[in-house]
Parts: structure tokens; C-alpha cells; sequence
């Protein structure tokens, strides 16, 4: 049995993180709230795709709150434990590669956090999502609040924050914190088959895309030369090679080689 409470888990370039304490409804402990920035460095350079679940019935609960106690002993305690979970994040939202949360049951509070940080996020019907920091006389952070905010808009996320209620997955998608929703037993096979067709792409191309999405949503509202050069730098790259040589080929692009660049860690095509 693998008792690790984050798995990873591989099938070619498509990568599984699965939060794995099914018996605690997949609630996050602070250790692997400190662990998640290290694992995602490291799987940056061994997949294309990665999936973020939770293992059984649910998806994640949120923080462990039994260890509440001691994690907010102090303002000092409480206000490093808050910094580790805006590091695991933020680094969730910036891997490289597109993200997909595949939620099914439960997803509440940090486990909603955790769902907004990926770039797109797939249910079932057995889906719950809240928030509850009101609940217990809490704030939700700032970065969190603008990742609900941009998902679902101000009046939404007011609604949801103020009263900390369960949104089912239906009412969920209409507003717009799903992205896609399914009976239970499509959820996996067509979140798996939506992350082939994403191996079919450039990866270059997907991994600057995220980047020009992300200055478009903290408010850069026109081209700088960062972003015209991410743009012009396509043109000479291995994926636009591979890419229309293809095309004139008449025959499917392989780029299975492609976006190096991106795995040596520079910041330009």
C-alpha cells in the first residue's frame, strides 16, 4: 500500500499528483504543503501534462485542521504557515506545463486553492466546492481571492466567501469554476484522453501561452518587449520547425523533443 501523502505517478509524459490521505478526505498536512514546491521543480522536467487528484471518493478537504492548534499558537506561526501554503501555490500556478485538476467529492478551502491554481479543472457530479474561512473566523489570502475573482468574477466569489456555501458541480460550471463536468465514470477517461490530445501540441507553445495569460490577468493590458519577444523567438524555434515541416509534410508534428529550451530554464523560446 503507498502511504506517501503526495504520489507521483507517470504514463509517458502525462504525470499524477494524487494527494493521498483518502481516510482524512485528502486534507493537507503543513509537511506537504512545505513539500510541493521541491516535488513540482522536480516533475517540471518529467512530464508534458500533469493531473492533480486526490485519492479515493475526494479530492482534498482543505487544511488538516487538526493541526491548527499549534500552526496559529503565535501571529509569527500562524503567518509562516500561511507564507509555505502561498509558496506551494504559487508554485502550482506557474509550472510550466498545463495543469488540470480532476476533482470529484469533496473540494473545500485550501483544496479549492489548490484546484484554482491549476490552469483548468475537470469534475464529476459528485463534485462539492466551498470555501469556508468564515466559517471558523478567517480570511482567504489575497492570491487566492484573485484566482476565485478571475475564475468565477467579484459578485460570485463574494457569495461563495461571505457564506461558505456548497456549490454543487452543476451550479459550479455555470460559474465558471469548472471547466468541465462529467458523469463519474467519464470524469478520468475523458480527462485523460483531453491531456493526449495536449501531447499532440507544442509544448513550447503551451508553456508561453500560460506566461502571456498570467501578465494578462495581473493587468498588463499591452505588448512589452518580454512579450514581442516570446512571440518573434517562436519563429526560430525546434517546435515551429518540427511544426510546419509537418504541415507541409502532410503528416502529424511530433514534438516529443520539443520545448528543450524550456527544460534547460531559460526564459525565452
Amino acid at each position: 500500500m503507498e502511504t506517501e501523502p503526495l504520489l507521483i505517478r507517470h504514463d509517458g509524459d502525462i504525470a499524477e499528483l494524487v494527494l493521498n490521505r483518502p481516510g482524512k478526505r485528502n486534507a493537507f498536512t503543513e509537511a506537504m504543503w512545505a513539500g510541493l514546491p521541491d516535488l513540482l521543480d522536480t516533475l517540471a522536467e518529467r512530464c508534458r501534462v500533469l493531473i492533480v487528484r486526490g485519492q479515493g471518493d475526494h479530492f482534498a478537504s482543505g487544511a488538516d485542521i487538526s493541526e491548527f492548534e499549534e500552526i496559529y499558537a503565535t501571529r509569527e506561526r500562524g503567518e509562516a504557515y500561511s507564507a509555505s501554503i502561498a509558496r506551494a501555490l504559487d508554485a502550482l500556478a506557474d509550472f510550466p506545463h498545463p495543469t488540470i485538476a480532476m476533482i470529484r467529492g469533496s473540494c473545500i478551502g485550501g483544496g479549492c486553492g489548490l484546484a484554482l491554481a491549476c490552469d483548468l479543472r475537470f469534475a464529476d457530479d459528485t463534485a462539492r466546492i466551498a470555501i469556508t474561512p468564515a466559517k471558523m473566523g478567517l480570511l482567504y489570502p489575497f492570491n487566492d481571492t484573485k484566482r476565485l475573482v478571475d475564475a468565477v468574477g467579484g459578485s460570485m466569489a463574494k457569495d461563495m466567501l461571505f457564506s461558505a456555501r456548497q456549490l454543487d458541480a452543476a451550479e459550479a460550471e455555470r460559474a465558471g469554476l469548472l471547466d468541465r463536468r462529467f458523469e463519474p465514470a467519464r470524469l478520468e477517461p475523458e480527462t485523460r484522453a483531453y491531456c493526449t490530445r495536449l501531447l499532440d501540441m507544442s509544448p513550447l507553445s503551451a508553456t508561453y501561452t500560460k506566461k502571456m495569460i498570467s501578465r494578462v490577468l495581473e493587468g498588463q493590458d499591452h505588448d512589452t518587449d518580454e512579450t514581442r519577444a516570446w512571440f518573434a523567438n517562436a519563429f526560430t524555434s525546434a517546435d515551429f520547425k518540427e511544426g510546419y515541416r509537418a504541415f507541409l509534410d502532410k503528416r502529424k508534428p511530433d514534438f516529443s523533443q520539443g520545448g528543450a529550451d524550456i527544460h534547460k530554464g531559460t526564459d525565452e523560446p
